[in-house]
């Protein structure tokens, strides 16, 4: 049998490991790319899957005053979308990471969900 301060050692490394695999999640949910879209492609607003924008595309056909409040909505309604897609791209990570913890489905660490 283990001795209490072998215990506490072991949930210290364990933590350590923890602590380790989210620091590395972060850097790479922060590399992966998502797109949001609205208007058919013609706005475009690319998003790491952690959920900073890295760019927005608007079509020239687009640049009107006329059309100015229709554009914004656009610009709107696709970084809503790129911000839907860095959340279940990073959903879908954190799940894998979970798993390759051994931690059972549902299974709830504060910052894993």
């Amino acid at each position: 049998m283990k001795s209490m301060e072998e215990m506490m050692q072991a949930a210290q490394q364990a933590a350590e490991t923890i602590q380790k695999q989210m620091n590395e999640m972060q850097v790479k949910l922060d590399s992966i790319e998502v797109e949001g879209t609205a208007g058919g492609g013609l706005v475009k607003v690319r998003a790491s899957a952690k959920g900073r924008i890295l760019g927005v595309s608007i079509d020239d056909s687009l640049i009107t005053p006329d059309d100015k409040q229709m554009l914004e909505d656009l610009v709107a309604a696709a970084f809503n979308d790129a911000r839907d897609r860095a959340d279940r791209v990073s959903a879908e990570q954190m799940k894998e990471m979970q798993g390759s913890m051994g931690l059972p489905p549902g299974f709830n660490l504060p910052g894993l969900g």
